[in-house]
């Protein structure tokens, strides 16, 4: 099994910014894919920014040139930079990870709320 600990988030002006991070443990073994989706109330979870296993990254296009992801491989975290946060980007923000030691299974976390104010 795998553990995700998610820390961060919070409340921001638009505009500003925010960072989450995602700690995993457990069996974790080779490249990893590790990322983030986020789900707003009454709207499905969607991909917000991602590392696949190929060590490739995927970026929403909400999040194109606003957010940045990026990894730390020893410490098996990823962090989401977001900058200049719109009304739009409040929701609950899940860390995913999918691994080839857990048969790239989909392991999420408990979910951070980023909320923006006006």
């Amino acid at each position: 099994q795998v553990q995700l600990v998610e820390s961060g988030g919070g409340l921001a002006q638009a505009g500003g910014s925010l960072r989450v991070s995602c700690a995993a443990s457990g069996r974790i073994s080779g490249i990893n894919a590790m990322g983030w989706y986020r789900q707003a109330p009454g709207k499905q979870r969607e991909l917000v920014a991602r590392f696949t296993g190929g060590g490739n990254t995927n970026y929403a296009d909400s999040g194109k040139g606003r957010f940045t992801i990026s990894r730390d491989n020893a410490k098996n975290t990823v962090y989401l930079q977001m900058n200049s946060l719109k009304p739009e980007d409040p929701a609950v923000y899940y860390c995913n990870f999918r691994g080839p030691a857990t048969a790239w299974r989909d392991f999420w976390g408990q979910g951070t709320q980023v909320t923006v104010s006006a």
